[in-house]
């Protein structure tokens, strides 16, 4: 995890966090370590309230953090070096490839352990977002895709969350994705995508 969240901030320059970790419970099960009953997102949340100023893109910084707690998982803040669009898995991969047989631009896309895609794009996009697609001429909230911006964050590869497994790289951050797209080109094949699958699950 340490090696991990050090590469994001050095070679990305992107703000780390070290957020909740797993830890094995009474019975042996893992459970979070902020110890809530039914934790929505054990292993991967942040510690506390105060979480965004507690995020940094130093490394020094950064090794501090993990020191303190070796196990903590990996989080990245939303809203600072990206904003992430988030959609299920099956539209995510239908639109990814879509996107990459147009040769659009592509930003790295994280795979979580709950059957989501969330790909990085430039931030502020979340206003864009609540412009209805000229596609489907609706908005994002009636579909299953949403903006995670200022105040949010994503998990980073390899935070592993629940029994769900490890968060992975579905496109790795390389040189030659550095500079980010803007949210504008990747909603339109996103939208669209989640609109069929929306119109799918309406037909069954």
């Amino acid at each position: 995890m340490l090696d991990a969240a050090v590469r994001y901030a050095e070679e990305r320059h992107w703000d780390v966090l070290a957020g909740c970790w797993l830890e094995a419970g009474p019975d042996g099960a893992p459970r979070c370590s902020c110890g809530a009953p039914g934790c929505p997102a054990p292993g991967a949340h942040p510690a506390g309230p105060d979480w965004a100023t507690q995020a940094s893109g130093n490394a020094a910084a950064v090794r501090r953090m993990w020191q303190r707690q070796p196990r903590s998982s990996v989080l990245l803040p939303t809203g600072r070096a990206f904003d992430a669009i988030d959609v299920s898995e099956s539209a995510g991969l239908h639109a990814l490839a879509r996107m990459e047989r147009l040769d659009l631009p592509l930003g790295p896309v994280i795979s979580t352990p709950t059957r989501r895609l969330l790909f990085l794009v430039l931030p502020g996009s979340a206003a864009k977002a609540l412009v209805p697609s000229a596609r489907t001429g609706r908005r994002a909230a009636a579909l299953d895709l949403a903006v995670r911006g200022d105040g949010d964050w994503v998990i980073a590869p390899p935070t592993r969350m629940g029994g769900g497994g490890v968060g992975q790289w579905a496109r790795e951050p390389t040189t030659l994705n550095r500079w980010l797209p803007d949210a504008g080109e990747l909603l339109g094949p996103l939208a669209y995508a989640c609109g069929r699958e929306a119109a799918g699950a309406r037909g069954r």
